[in-house]
């Protein structure tokens, strides 16, 4: 198989959906050795920030010497881009070499009506690059949930749950009780837990580590204190259990400083099991980490914002975020949105503040018509525009250097979005 045939293959998986449980990862692995045992692993679950603890993780722990991967879904623009280790993504080679592992497997498994999902293919080929490239750490994001999740075969050495909010009802649970329970299953025994949830959900998360004797630091409001920044920085002050840190980051957004909180009590957590960091390490890895896709500014005059906001916690903070860090005449919002999220729920946090929308749509299979979006949009100019290339055209021709331009609503979106803009 060349790449493009693995690739292929491997998403003719994707038809077969979600499938939550446990018993098809764990015959794939054990199947191929199980290679999720052989290194250490920080297991990141939660609504919102997964992606950037990860990657604050990785980028600290890859300055003091450590071989760390990350696994972390979906992809922006690149397959390759859910294999990384110490910031190289996974070689096409690699790619294909990993597919013809497990493939007779899955066949097997097929032939016996017991089909594997897109996800649990892939997160087995994610533990076993991480194996054979023998890593000493994989930061290992959950896909959906956590409790039956695909991911949840691992033996982590530190659990992060980052927060807990409504999102995938359909699946995890119409309360947020549920999806915090939901959430709360990557918990284990014994192990420590570094959470950013709160209300209804830490109750949930507090009861289940009180039942697994599982250590809890709990991050909130007094952990962390905004104390700079700029249109393209910010400088927090966090309260360790430690010390104190004074960080600067490129990431934009108030929230990145629970993330980089979360992140800081998880390294923390390692240097006190006799993990060696540096604090000099902890400075410069906080300060160089990027999360593409995710509050990015790629371009001023007038600025455009990419963030794939997905979900309604999502949409809040981009909201906040626009309002209290940017200046500017008019919001220009280029808007696409998946079908099976809950959309009027977003169009409701997030148009009131625009001047402009421009309802447009990613080539995934589940996203919304922009002429059903415009239907949800009441009392603003709507401009459907069904290519993403060409409502990024409109928005750049009608704005002016003074104006914002802001792309959400998927990672999907955001994905297209970026790719035709480095074209550009």
């Amino acid at each position: 198989m060349n790449y493009k045939e693995t690739i292929s293959w491997l998403y003719s998986f994707e038809k077969f959906g979600i499938k939550l449980g446990l018993e098809r990862i764990m015959h794939i692995c054990k199947k191929i050795g199980d290679p999720q045992k052989k290194f250490r692993v920080v297991h990141v679950g939660g609504t919102n920030g997964k992606g950037s603890v990860c990657r604050f993780l990785q980028s600290i722990l890859t300055l003091n010497g450590y071989k760390v991967g990350v696994y972390t879904s979906p992809h922006l623009q690149r397959f390759s881009e859910r294999f990384v280790i110490d910031d190289k993504e996974i070689s096409e080679k690699e790619a294909v070499s990993l597919v013809e592992k497990v493939k007779p497997i899955i066949d097997e498994m097929v032939k016996d009506n017991n089909t594997p999902t897109f996800f649990e293919i892939v997160t087995a080929m994610a533990f076993q690059y991480f194996s054979d490239k023998h890593v000493d750490f994989a930061i290992v994001e959950v896909g959906l949930g956590g409790r039956f999740d695909a991911t949840n075969i691992v033996d982590p050495i530190i659990t992060i749950i980052t927060n807990v909010s409504l999102e995938h009802q359909n699946v995890l649970g119409e309360k947020i009780e549920d999806i915090a329970f939901e959430k709360a299953g990557i918990i284990k025994e014994n192990v420590p837990l570094i959470t950013g949830t709160s209300s209804k959900s830490i109750d949930v998360v507090e009861k289940i580590t009180k039942e697994k004797k599982s250590p809890l630091t709990l991050i909130n409001d007094s952990s962390r204190k905004k104390i700079g920044g700029g249109v393209d920085w910010q400088e927090f002050l966090i309260n360790g259990s430690l010390k104190e840190y004074n960080v600067k980051t490129s990431m934009v957004g108030k929230f990145q400083g629970e993330n980089i909180a979360l992140t800081l009590a998880t390294i923390e957590t390692l240097q006190m099991s006799g993990v060696y960091i540096t604090d000099e390490s902890i400075i410069d890895g906080i300060e160089k980490t990027m999360n593409p896709g995710r509050m990015e500014i790629v371009g001023f005059e007038p600025i455009i914002l990419l963030d794939g906001a997905h979900n309604i916690a999502g949409m809040e903070s981009l909201k906040k975020t626009i309002e209290d860090d940017f200046v500017y005449e008019k919001l220009i919002l280029v808007l696409g949105i998946l079908s099976d999220k809950n959309i009027q729920e977003m169009l409701d946090i997030i148009i009131p503040i625009a001047d402009m929308i421009i309802v447009t749509k990613s080539h995934n299979k589940r996203a919304a018509k922009p002429s059903d979006l415009k239907k949800m949009i009441c009392e603003k100019k709507v401009v459907v525009k069904n290519e993403i290339s060409d409502a990024i055209d409109y928005a750049r021709k009608v704005a002016k250097k003074q104006d914002f331009i802001c792309i959400t609503g998927s990672l999907f979106t955001v994905g297209e979005a970026k790719g035709y803009l480095q074209k550009c």
